[in-house]
């Protein structure tokens, strides 16, 4: 088990083990998760998203509609460019 000191700012540090382990440098984001009384520090890097996608079972579903939202605004703006 490693321990760290909480700053008068709330803050803490992360060993460098740690850090190297999971990818977490500089700016690298990290989400606060309350769990059962535990506090868990999720890094946010590329391998979370990867492993995340698929997980709502969409099947792609959402991202036709979102492709799909995304064109039918580009043809709007095409078409506001040609009027002018």
């Amino acid at each position: 088990m490693t321990t760290t000191v909480v700053t008068t700012k709330g803050q803490i540090v992360i060993p460098s083990k740690m850090r190297k382990r999971y990818g977490i440098k500089k700016g690298s984001r990290l989400c606060v998760i309350e769990d059962e009384g535990k506090i868990i520090l999720q890094p946010l890097t590329k391998d979370y998203f990867e492993n995340m996608a698929g997980v709502l079972k969409t099947k792609g579903k959402l991202t036709r509609e979102l492709l799909e939202e995304h064109k039918a605004d580009k043809a709007k703006e095409e078409a506001k460019c040609c009027r002018s």
